[in-house]
C-alpha cells in the first residue's frame, strides 16, 4: 500500500480517488454515494463524544474494509481530530502512525495459496492523505505503515500450513527476515542442543521426523544488557501422545505464532534503528505421536538441572521455553519477555481481545500494561503467586509439566508458573505473554481471518521505551 499526501482539500481529491467521509451515525454504517459525479465513501462513527482510541483504530480498519467492499483500489482521507476531542492529546507522529498501522493491518490478507482473481485481489493500492499534514506527522506515517507491515510479516508466518513449516524451515524464515538488516542469526541442531542439556526441548521433538532448530537472532543497536524475546515455536502441535481431539487440532500450525512475533519484532527494531540491543531465542520443533514420542510418566532433564515429569504431553510449549529461558542467562539480559499461544484456559479467561500477563514484577507489569493499550496488543495481567507454585511440585521428578491441586483449574497460571520456575534464576524482569486468545483475529476488530499477529506492536513498544536506568 503506498501511502501518498497532498496539502489540497480533499474536495479537490483527483479522479479515480474514492473519499472517505465520517458521518455521526450508527457505527457500522457504511455506503457509497456520488455527488457531482463524484464517489464518496460515507461511515458511520457512532456518537463522536463516545470516541475512544481502541474505538478509532476499528474506525480506521473499517474504511479500509468498506473500501474494499467497494472494489476501491484507491482512496482519499482528511486527517482531522476536531470531530474526536478525545484525540487532541496524541502527538502528531503518534497519531500518524496509528492511523498508517491499522490502515495496513486492515488491508492484509493471506492468499499465499490462492488462485489470484481475474480482475485482482480486492486491496487497497493508495491511500491519499489530504489537507494540513506537518512533516513530523508524514514521518509518523512511515513508521507507522513499518510496524504495520511487520505485523503483517507475522501473520503471513504463522499462517503458512504445518506442512510447509517445519522447524528448519522456521529458521530459515528468520534468516529470511533478518536479510539486510545488522542482525547476526545462528541456528543451532539436535546435536548442538544434546551438548548443551536441552533435554526439554530434544523431548518434545522425539515423535517427530522433523528436526527441531533454536535458533538466535542477535541485534546490537545500542550499549548495555539486551532484552531478550523468546517466542516459543511448536510448528504444529498434535498433542503428542495426549493426541487433541478433532475441534481442538484445528490451526494448530499457529502454535508457533509466539515465534513469528519475536523474529519480526527483532527484525522491526534493526528496520526502525532503535537505540537497543535485543535477543531474539526461537526453541522450535514438531509435538507428534510418533513411534518415538515422549511418554507420559517420561522424566525429562532441562537445561538447566531440573528434572520435569511429564504428565501432558500436549503441555509442551512450556517445556521447550524452559530450555530458551536457562539458555538466556548467557546473554546477562536486563529483561526477558516470552512470548507464547501457551494454555486454552487463558482463552477461557479472557476471550479473544488480550493477552494473558504474568509476572511477579509489579513495575514490569505496569509498563507493559501502558504500552498493551497505546500500542493495540491488549493484555490483561492474571496472579501468579506463591500460593500456586507448590502444585508444581513432581512426585518422581523436580517438577510436573501439568499442575494438580488448586493449580489445576488455573491453567493460564499454572503454565506461567512452571516458566518462572526458570525465570527465577535469570536474574533479571521477567514476564510471559500468553497469546493463545490472540492468535487468531477475533469478531468486529476489522482484521482478515487468520492470525492475528499480536503482540509485535507491544513487544516493539516495550523495546523501544526500555532504559538502561530501568535494568
Amino acid at each position: 500500500m503506498k501511502i501518498a499526501f497532498s496539502t489540497s482539500d480533499i474536495g479537490k481529491a483527483p479522479k479515480g480517488y474514492v473519499r472517505v467521509r465520517l458521518v455521526e451515525e450508527p457505527k457500522g454504517m457504511r455506503r457509497l454515494v456520488r455527488e457531482d459525479g463524484i464517489e464518496w465513501l460515507e461511515l458511520g462513527t457512532g456518537t463522536r463524544s463516545e470516541m475512544t482510541r481502541r474505538r478509532f483504530v476499528v474506525l480506521v480498519r473499517a474504511v479500509v474494509q468498506a473500501a474494499k467492499q467497494h472494489k476501491a483500489r484507491k482512496i482519499a482521507l482528511q486527517i482531522d481530530r476536531a470531530p474526536f476531542p478525545q484525540l487532541d492529546t496524541l502527538p502528531l507522529p503518534e497519531f500518524g502512525s496509528l492511523i498508517a498501522q491499522n490502515l495496513e493491518m486492515a488491508n492484509f490478507e493471506f492468499r499465499t495459496y490462492k488462485t489470484r482473481p481475474k480482475d485482482g485481489w480486492s486491496s487497497i493500492e493508495e491511500v491519499l492523505v489530504c489537507g494540513r499534514v506537518p512533516k513530523d506527522m508524514q514521518a509518523g506515517f512511515r513508521r507507522g505503515q513499518a510496524i504495520g507491515q511487520a505485523a503483517n510479516a507475522c501473520r503471513e508466518l504463522a499462517n503458512t500450513p504445518g506442512g510447509e513449516m517445519t522447524p528448519r524451515k522456521l529458521a530459515q524464515a528468520a534468516k529470511k527476515a533478518a536479510t539486510g538488516l545488522p542482525i547476526s542469526v545462528a541456528t543451532l541442531g539436535r546435536a548442538q542442543m544434546h551438548k548443551l542439556g536441552m533435554g526439554a526441548l530434544l523431548g518434545v521433538a522425539q515423535g517427530s521426523a522433523e528436526e527441531p532448530t533454536f535458533t538466535v537472532m542477535e541485534y546490537k543497536g545500542g550499549a548495555g544488557k539486551p532484552i531478550v524475546l523468546v517466542g516459543k515455536g511448536i510448528t504444529f502441535d498434535s498433542g503428542g501422545l495426549n493426541l487433541k481431539p478433532s475441534s481442538g487440532i484445528y490451526e494448530m500450525h499457529m502454535d508457533m505464532s509466539g515465534a513469528a512475533a519475536v523474529i519480526h519484532a527483532v527484525a522491526l527494531a534493526a528496520r526502525l534503528k532503535l537505540k537497543q540491543n535485543v535477543v531474539g531465542l526461537i526453541p522450535s520443533a514438531e509435538n507428534m505421536p510418533g513411534s518415538g514420542a515422549y511418554r507420559p510418566g517420561d522424566v525429562l532433564r532441562s537445561m538447566s538441572g531440573k528434572t520435569i515429569e511429564v504428565l501432558n504431553t500436549d503441555a509442551e510449549g512450556r517445556l521447550i521455553l524452559a530450555d530458551a529461558l536457562t539458555y538466556a542467562k548467557r546473554f546477562k539480559p536486563a529483561a526477558v519477555i516470552d512470548v507464547a499461544t501457551l494454555t486454552g484456559a487463558a482463552i477461557s479467561a479472557l476471550g479473544f481481545y488480550a493477552s494473558g500477563l504474568l509476572t511477579r514484577d509489579d513495575a514490569l507489569a505496569a509498563d507493559l500494561e501502558r504500552l498493551a493499550e497505546a500500542s493495540g496488543d491488549y493484555v490483561w495481567r492474571l496472579p501468579l503467586w506463591d500460593e500456586y507454585e507448590d502444585c508444581l511440585k513432581g512426585t518422581f521428578a523436580d517438577l510436573s509439566n501439568i499442575g494438580t491441586g488448586a493449580a489445576k483449574g488455573a491453567g493460564a497460571t499454572e503454565g506461567g508458573m512452571f516458566l518462572w520456575q526458570f525465570a527465577k534464576e535469570l536474574g533479571c524482569p521477567w514476564a510471559h505473554l500468553d497469546i493463545a486468545p490472540r492468535m487468531t483475529a477475533a469478531p468486529g476488530e476489522e482484521l482478515a481471518k487468520g492470525a492475528a499477529g499480536a503482540p509485535v506492536r507491544l513487544l516493539i513498544s516495550f523495546i523501544e521505551s526500555w532504559t538502561p536506568a530501568r535494568a
